[in-house]
């Protein structure tokens, strides 16, 4: 997905590679690692917990930025971590996150706090959802 796509570019970014080069790097050892594919489908998915569970907590680590008085804050972060693993996907919590955000501010009469971009990205979510 295009998500895991820019992670995988800002990973790039902060391990230290600054050209196109890295990605001509990490597109070779994947090939090679098409060889180990049968190997890695043996190992179990609950074996790889441990390491979704570190990359949570890291993930976590942002949250203490977030005013938690402010309902209209908080609530779209709950809404964006609830569905991220109930869906399975970062990109539908991060989509389900803008269009609350959107919703929450708008509906408590702070609409106006709302920048262009994320206005026009929860449209394009809402068409996304009722177009199916």
């Amino acid at each position: 997905s295009n998500t895991t796509s820019y992670i995988e570019s800002v990973s790039g970014v902060a391990a230290g590679g600054r050209t196109g080069l890295t990605a001509v790097v990490v597109g070779v050892l994947f090939l090679l690692a098409l060889l180990f594919s049968p190997l890695a489908g043996m190992i179990p998915a609950y074996a790889t917990s441990g390491a979704l569970f570190y990359v949570a907590i890291l993930m976590l680590s942002g949250l203490v930025s977030i005013d938690w008085r402010d309902l209209t804050e908080a609530s779209p972060v709950v809404v964006t971590c609830l569905v991220m693993p109930l869906t399975f996907s970062i990109a539908e919590g991060i989509t389900l996150g803008f269009i609350a955000y959107a919703a929450i501010k708008l509906f408590s009469g702070k609409g106006r706090d709302v920048s262009m971009s994320v206005w026009v990205m929860s449209a394009i979510f809402i068409v996304k959802y009722l177009a199916g």
